[in-house]
Parts: structure tokens; sequence; C-alpha cells
């Protein structure tokens, strides 16, 4: 097998505005964006019980996006409330629900036939970084964690991915340089309406600009490069190529709402906050529930 197997969080988006809900998390829609890009991928991570969950299973299912490794935890799916201003997405509430789990042998093998894994700083998937690593070339999304929180995992992987919206150009070039110095192959930063850059510790570096006009919903943007961005490198596309289909699906994501679609209508959010009598347990990739 080939492909990406993405490693980590999902969430529902609930937009409470529009009486809507999508699935999303990083990992979950970089393995979207990357079976969309046209290479297998996997998602490994925990869903809950509940009709978000399910939510998520079904997409995954229509993705083609394989779940040999999916844990299904009694319990309520990970969520979190977004809130739009002209098309910039903001987070105001959430909840982790079900979604933290232990890797575990069995994980391990079944990701080492991937030629690449992606987790992220949202996923609680630090203490298994080196694992993941040992296994498959790794890639990470940092998002835009701090210079202590980045620095000792870097070394790690192959890929580093950065949301660099915060930082002018000579910001995005000194984080790249300082982030290639300490291992990573390739740094990826997304830098929302700036564009986005790619830069390899060979030398190449490719910058690409956003599309003009104003976003209707940003969620998931830079997810979608990423995805996007890991399906080209797996099949040797030359990177000017890369950027310019990754920084094409981002401005289709941008024109929808949620991150990959598949939205659907969503109870009040009190109705949500009614916690399940059961603390979530890892059950392991057999679809069980406790």
């Amino acid at each position: 097998m080939s492909g990406v197997a993405a490693v980590g969080d999902n969430v529902a988006d609930i937009y409470e505005s529009l009486g809507l809900r999508f699935p999303g998390g990083n990992c979950l829609n970089v393995a979207v964006a990357a079976r969309r890009g046209g290479v297998e991928a996997a998602y490994v991570g925990a869903i809950g019980t509940d009709e978000a969950g399910q939510a998520v299973l079904q997409a995954l299912e229509d993705e083609g996006v394989r779940t040999d490794r999916l844990r299904i935890i009694r319990g309520m799916n990970a969520y979190s409330v977004v809130e739009l201003d002209r098309g910039d997405r903001h987070f105001v509430d959430f909840d982790l629900g079900v979604s933290r789990f232990i890797l575990d042998e069995g994980d391990l093998e079944y990701l080492a036939q991937f030629d690449c894994i992606h987790s992220g700083s949202r996923s609680g998937t630090e203490a298994h970084l080196e694992d993941l690593r040992d296994v498959a070339r790794l890639s990470f999304d940092f998002s835009d964690r701090p210079r202590e929180y980045y620095e000792p995992i870097l070394g790690k992987l192959w890929m580093a991915c950065f949301s660099g919206t915060h930082l002018d150009p000579v910001g995005v070039d000194d984080l790249t340089r300082r982030a290639l110095r300490a291992g990573p192959e390739i740094v990826l930063v997304t830098a929302g309406a700036q564009g986005a850059s790619i830069s390899t510790a060979t030398g190449e570096t490719v910058r690409v600009g956003a599309s003009p006009g104003t976003p209707l919903d940003t969620l998931g943007a830079g997810d979608a490069v990423i995805g996007t961005v890991l399906a080209g490198l797996l099949r040797a596309d030359d990177l000017e190529t890369v950027m310019s289909s990754a920084m094409s699906v981002a401005t289709k994501v941008c024109a929808q709402y949620g991150a990959f679609g598949h939205g659907r209508a969503v109870a009040r959010l009190g109705e949500r906050r009614v916690r399940p009598g059961q603390e979530a347990r890892h059950v392991g990739p057999d679809r069980e529930t406790t």
C-alpha cells in the first residue's frame, strides 16, 4: 500500500448561524485532500457513537478514505463551534469528546504500509512521533504554535507545516530557514491571503499567491493545501505543479462552507453539551464500542 495516512484529530465543525455541522479537523481534512489529490489515503483516529461521529464516518466512506484502524468509542464526538467574520473563521467553543487515543503495535504495522504519515498539533500525538517517524516519512502541522513548541519536534520530521498568516514575507522566510536548519527536508508555510510557500533542504523554493477576492469560509483551506501537496510530492510532481494545484484546491475550499462539504443540520448547542455517562477509552481498531 502507498499514499498518506493521517493520524489524529477530527471534529464536527458547527456553524450555529447556518444551523449546519460539517466534518473537519486537521488530520481528517488532510486525509480527504490527499485522497481527492489522487493517492491512497487513510484516517486513523477516534469518533463518537453520537450522530456527529456517524456523520464523520459517512463522510470518510463517501470520500474513499480508508478507515481500517478507526476507533468508534462510546460517547460524544469532538466538536468546535465556528463563527465567520467576512469569511475568516473563528473558533468560539470546543470539546475534545472521545477524540484522544493511544496508538498500538497494530496501528504502527498498518501505518508502515504508507509512504507518509501526517499528524498535527491539535491531535495529542506528540508522544508517538518517534514511533511514527520510524515507520514512515512524517509530516506535521504546527499551525501557529510558538517556537518553544515546534523546535523539539522538527528533527523528527520529513515535512514541517506552519500557518504564517500572522507573519510578513520576511517573517515567513525566517521561519522557513530556521525550520530547515533543524532537520526537515521540506517546509510548507500557508499564509492566507498572502498565499503559500514551499522550501526544501536542497535549496528550492516556490511561492504562490492566493486568488483575489473575499472568501466565503477559510476553514480547512490550509489543511487542503497540506493534503494536496503531500499527494503531489508522493507522485513526484515538480514543486511548481504541486503548489499551483494546492492553491487551486484551497480556492475551491474557500468558496464553500465547511472544510470539504458534507454539511448536515445540527441540533442546538445546549443539547450537544449533555455528557455521556461513560469516559472514553481506547478500544482498538475493531469498531467495537465500550
